[in-house]
């Protein structure tokens, strides 16, 4: 997506509570309980991918997209699909996602990343640059010039 800025990547956040299952330190009971909203979400709204879930093996995992910002006001925290994500790029300024895995068959649920979206994150110099604000490009380049 274009205008996907500041990802945060909770994958060490994984493996580090994966490993606290398998060393007994963390029960099953304490990463597989996903709340009964969450698990709709992922029925209604979630898409699926090809990962098998860690813990039971035998489905595989569905990625809810949660929305949060303050142009969304009522919308803010809803579950939205993944084609719903760029529409939405387009029409606001700013707006965060965060998407969570969940495995219907056991309840597991990890936060999966997080980023901001939004018109905000359009990069300028392109040709909407170039037509409001002048010639942007040759700003540039005349930084990246000055730094040699």
């Amino acid at each position: 997506m274009r205008t996907q800025r500041q990802v945060v990547d909770y994958s060490l956040r994984k493996r580090a509570v994966l490993r606290e299952l398998l060393a007994g330190r963390v029960g099953t009971y304490d990463v597989c309980d996903a709340s009964p909203y969450l698990k709709n979400a992922a029925r209604f709204h979630g898409e699926p991918t090809d990962e098998r879930c860690p813990i039971c093996r035998s489905e595989n995992l569905i990625h809810v997209h949660y929305i949060y910002g303050d142009e969304l006001k009522q919308s803010a925290g809803q579950a939205r699909t993944l084609a719903e994500l760029p529409v939405l790029a387009m029409t606001l300024r700013e707006f965060q996602v965060f998407v969570v895995e969940v495995c219907l068959g056991c309840d597991w649920n990890h936060l999966v990343e997080q980023y901001l979206l939004g018109r905000d994150g359009l990069v300028e110099g392109g040709p909407e640059g170039d037509a409001v604000g002048g010639d942007v490009s040759g700003t540039v380049r005349r930084r990246r010039e000055a730094q040699r």
